[in-house]
Order: structure tokens, then C-alpha cells, then sequence
């Protein structure tokens, strides 16, 4: 239903004039959608200059972007100005965030995939290709999943589940998208995986083993790729809640984040999210001494919110975050750097 119009006056990129614009844009629900009409309009300011806090004009693919940070991610590149694809294996859940997101004015566009499929995922680049004109300026790892149990207890198709949807679609998808990447001449790839990689946690044995990989992938591809302005960054978060779970489940999801950004090949940034989900029924919901571990392994002493994490995957795939490259970067409400401080003296 469009509403009234919004009227913005502009000033010139000399400043010694200004130019009123109207625009007609359907009721705003939140803020979210304000920014988003208001970044799709920014570029008359810029007036031919690139507007370094701006997503406009970019496309992007988010795997998973139907829940938690994923779907937090996806708000907030279409806010910055980008238009999405994204995708996942429940057609309902992506059929309702699809209308959802265009009644908030997002320019999302969605198609099934089971990531740990190889047919699937050249299956969903074929179609990001054909979307997006043969173009792509950022990719989003962000799909992932786990499977909690004793090392001893897992069996010979818990190992393949994990390793094709943690790790085999990690690489696959990154040489499936490297000739859209190359196309715009620069862009950003961001992957999901998790802190299990790095620490270790309760019966998080192979989860762990196929996050691994991250720190040294990126790495690899920056010593390979060096020439050019492609980036590669590593967040690094602690427990964070997520709004959609915490609402079906009246709970939180804790998650782990990590992004590590480089550059990736000409032009071409690749920034990496690390995506470490707890099992909330059993570790939060259920266990309330557990939630007050975190909360007192966390300086910051809470969980963070998934806007948190979503806001610096967006800045890293900005021009103004262009010469940010093979950083690891920690979202953790200082939970990695925090020392041993015990309750008593």
C-alpha cells in the first residue's frame, strides 16, 4: 500500500545550493526499513563520488539467511543499500521471511538449497548468477550446522553431515562464485563458522575439527591472491542471542562469531563470520547456572544481540572498510581476552 510521499532536500556536492526529491515508499514499520529508502536515495549527495558507508547499487548472496545472525546479516546489508539473495532447506520459513522482508521495502529475492548438497549449491549459484546478471559483490558463508554428542557417539553420517555443510560448502561455493566475484571488480566474501575451531568445548569434538579450517583458508587465499582489492576479514563473537529462536522457543541460542577479512583476488574482499551455536534447550533454557557461566566468563557480563554481529560484517563489506584485510576481529563482549577471575579472594 504506498503512503504519502517523503520529501528530501539534498544539498549539492558544492553545498551552495540544494534540490528537494520526492519519492513515494510504503509505510515504514521500523527503522530499519527508514534506513534502507534513505541509503537507496543517498547516492544523489554523491553525485558521481562512491559513498564509502554505503551498500547501494552491491548484490549479495547470504546462505542460511532465514535465522539468527544470518537473517540478521540480511537485514542489514538490504539496510545498507544492497540487494539479496539468500537461501535455505525449509521452504515455509523462507516463503514467510520473503514476504516479511518486502513488506519492509528490502529487495530480497530467496531460493532453496541444502548447502551440503554439491547439485544444490551449483544449483543456487546458477540461479544468484541469472538473478544478479552474471555479477556478485558479496558472498555470504553463513549456513552451517551441528551436531552435539561424545567424540565416542558419533557416527559415520554425523561426520559427512558436518564436514559437507561446515567445510565442503565453504570451498565449493567460494570457487563457484569466483567468476561473479571478479566480475565487479571488488567485492566482499564473508564465511560463517565458529570459535570451536579455535577453543575447545563440551561435546563440540567435530564441529570443532570442521571449523578448523577457517583461520588458515583465508589466509591461503590472500598469499595466492595478493594483487588486487579483494578482503578478507575473521570476527570473533561469544554468546549471542538470538531474537527469532528466543521467540519460538522463549529462549535464547547462544552463538559464537568469528570474521577474519583479506584480500581474496583482484578486487575482490573476503571477509569470514565463525557461527558457533550452543544447544539452547539444554544448555540455557534448562540450565539457568549455565547461562550465569557465560555471563561470568563474559566481561561485559550478557549475551550479545545478533544486530551486534551483522553491523561489522556490514561495515567490512563497505569501500570505507577497503584496506582492512586479514584481521582477526573479536565480537565477544571481551569474552576472549578475558583472564581467570574466581568468584572468592
Amino acid at each position: 500500500m504506498w503512503e504519502s510521499v517523503l520529501v528530501l532536500q539534498v544539498p549539492s556536492p558544492s553545498h551552495t545550493a540544494s534540490v528537494k526529491f520526492k519519492f513515494q515508499i510504503p509505510k515504514p514499520r521500523n527503522c530499519t526499513t527508514i534506513r534502507a529508502w534513505m541509503n537507496k536515495y543517498s547516492s544523489i549527495r554523491c553525485a558521481g563520488k562512491v559513498n564509502r558507508w554505503s551498500l547501494n547499487g552491491m548484490n549479495a548472496l547470504v546462505t542460511g539467511g532465514t535465522r539468527g545472525i544470518g537473517h540478521a546479516i540480511v537485514e542489514e546489508l538490504c539496510g545498507l543499500g544492497a540487494t539479496v539473495h539468500t537461501c535455505a532447506r525449509n521452504e515455509d520459513e523462507l516463503g514467510t521471511c520473503l514476504r516479511s522482508w518486502k513488506d519492509e521495502g528490502f529487495t530480497v529475492s530467496g531460493s532453496l538449497c541444502d548447502v551440503s548438497s554439491q547439485v544444490d549449491r551449483q544449483k543456487l549459484m546458477e540461479v544468484v548468477s541469472s538473478t544478479f546478471n552474471g555479477k556478485l559483490d558479496i558472498l555470504i558463508n553463513n549456513a552451517g550446522t551441528n551436531i552435539r554428542k561424545a567424540m565416542v557417539d558419533f557416527t559415520a553420517e554425523d561426520f559427512s553431515s558436518l564436514m559437507a555443510t561446515n567445510f565442503e560448502s565453504v570451498f565449493h561455493l567460494c570457487q563457484l562464485a569466483y567468476p561473479l566475484l571478479k566480475a565487479p571488480g571488488a567485492g566482499s566474501v564473508v564465511f560463517t563458522s565458529s570459535v570451536s575451531g579455535f577453543v575447545s568445548l563440551k561435546s563440540m569434538s567435530l564441529q570443532g575439527a570442521t571449523k578448523a579450517h577457517c583461520p588458515p583458508y583465508p589466509t591461503s587465499l590472500i598469499r595466492k591472491k595478493r594483487n588486487g582489492s579483494h578482503g578478507k576479514n575473521m570476527l570473533m563473537t561469544s554468546e549471542v542471542q538470538t531474537r527469532r529462536e528466543m521467540s519460538s522457543l522463549d529462549c535464547c541460542h547462544s552463538v559464537m562469531v568469528s570474521c577474519f577479512v583479506s584480500h581474496f583476488s583482484p578486487a575482490v574482499a573476503v571477509t569470514v563470520t565463525m557461527n558457533y551455536k550452543l544447544n539452547c534447550q539444554v544448555m540455557v533454557l534448562n540450565n539457568k547456572d549455565y547461562l550465569q557461566e557465560v555471563y561470568d566468563r563474559t566481561p561485559l557480563g550478557r549475551l550479545g544481540e545478533p544486530s551486534e554481529v551483522s553491523s561489522l560484517v556490514g561495515f567490512l563489506c563497505m569501500p570505507a572498510s577497503s584496506y582492512i584485510t586479514g584481521q582477526i576481529i573479536c565480537v565477544d563482549g571481551g569474552m576472549s581476552v578475558n583472564g581467570f577471575y574466581p568468584h572468592h579472594d
